[in-house]
């Protein structure tokens, strides 16, 4: 069966675009009146949309806005569970410094249905391409886990990437709160502070050396970990020390902090502060069916979906945007992506509009 069989042209779906603000006023829209931000998510529309975000963190939802802003029909599907959660504040992006990211991420949602832009809660089952329409316009099938699904023209894949820890006992508890990954997210908020590293690849030694920059009481946890005598000399000048000593567990202090590290010989070094580099992969569930090809990023940290320009996938109609492009990329930089990519897309869109209009016009003249 035809994808758009069964329902309504273009034209007629219900996605139409809502008034856009003037000034400083802040209209509700049809979709913030039926579902407020944050209740739940809205009705998922009946029709073709232009363009199926799936993902509703930064990238997804700044890409949307790009598309919404350009009038185009837009659904973000967000699954609720951004990468940054447990972190307290984003940190790096001007004018949002200190910004809890629950807080940050609702005013995104807000400023996307002021343009017509909708958010449906739920995950993706399937995500697959399907027939193209009778002029050869491409068409993707999404499916949600609770049996919804919609058609859409294009697809931005925004669902963010996954960390995953070395399995010490004790560690995951305090994933970020008493255990970073990132000078430049939560180094300020750990300055002075004892500071442990706990290597998982000889890349670790480095992240002792920026953690370094912040706390003149540096420790590396480094059992297992090839260490060349360059990094060692480097980090004794700084007076960084190395134990090789395996970890036994991640002690608790109280109120849910960080007392120290216990080795397996039953030293205990005190710390309150651990960082470690994490191993990073795509979020795919789902996504299977289109074909993605993941490659490595190197150093050991991880894989990303593979794409080019402005984040086009190798899969025609599909773009990648924040960390499943990027897994690397802050807040700010994942925002950055998903405008270029919503941007790109748009500019796609208005050239298959075009040579559409052209064919109906050559068909009409013929006639």
């Amino acid at each position: 069966m035809p994808p758009d069989e069964g329902f309504p042209p273009r034209e007629e779906t219900a996605m139409t675009p809502a008034p856009i603000p003037t000034g400083d006023a802040r209209h509700a829209t049809a979709a913030d009146q039926l579902h407020p931000a944050g209740a739940g998510g809205d009705e998922l529309p009946v029709g073709t949309v232009d363009v199926v975000v799936i993902g509703g963190g930064a990238a997804g939802l700044n890409g949307a806005l790009m598309l919404a802003r350009s009038r185009r029909s837009v659904v973000v599907i967000d699954a609720g569970s951004p990468r940054n959660a447990p972190a307290q504040g984003i940190h790096g992006l001007l004018g949002n410094e200190g910004t809890p990211p629950g807080e940050y991420l609702e005013r995104g949602r807000g400023e996307l249905r002021q343009y017509g832009g909708v958010i449906v809660t739920g995950e993706v089952s399937t995500a697959r391409a399907t027939e193209p329409a009778a002029g050869g316009d491409l068409r993707f099938r999404v499916d949600l886990a609770d049996g919804r699904g919609l058609t859409a023209r294009r697809l931005l894949i925004a669902s963010g990437a996954r960390d995953e820890l070395p399995e010490v006992p004790g560690l995951a508890a305090h994933w970020g709160r008493g255990v970073v990954h990132c000078p430049y997210c939560h180094g300020w908020e750990v300055r002075d502070q004892p500071i442990g590293v706990i290597a998982t690849r000889p890349a670790s030694l480095h992240q002792a050396l920026m953690f370094r920059q912040l706390s003149d009481d540096v420790v590396v946890f480094a059992a297992g970990v090839e260490i060349d005598e360059e990094a060692r000399e480097r980090c004794a000048a700084r007076g960084i020390r190395i134990l090789e000593e395996p970890i036994e567990e991640i002690l608790d202090g109280p109120e849910g902090t960080i007392a120290g590290v216990r080795l397996a010989g039953g030293e205990v070094v005190a710390r309150t502060t651990l960082a470690v580099a994490t191993v990073m992969s795509p979020r795919t569930e789902g996504l299977e069916g289109l074909g993605l090809r993941l490659e490595d990023v190197g150093g050991g940290m991880g894989q990303k979906i593979v794409s080019g320009f402005a984040g086009a996938a190798e899969v025609p109609g599909v773009w990648i945007a924040g960390n499943a492009a990027d897994p690397s990329a802050q807040v700010g930089a994942s925002a950055a992506g998903g405008a270029l990519a919503g941007g790109h897309i748009n500019g796609m869109l208005v050239m298959a509009d075009a040579e559409s209009a052209v064919a109906a016009q050559r068909e009409a003249a013929v006639v």
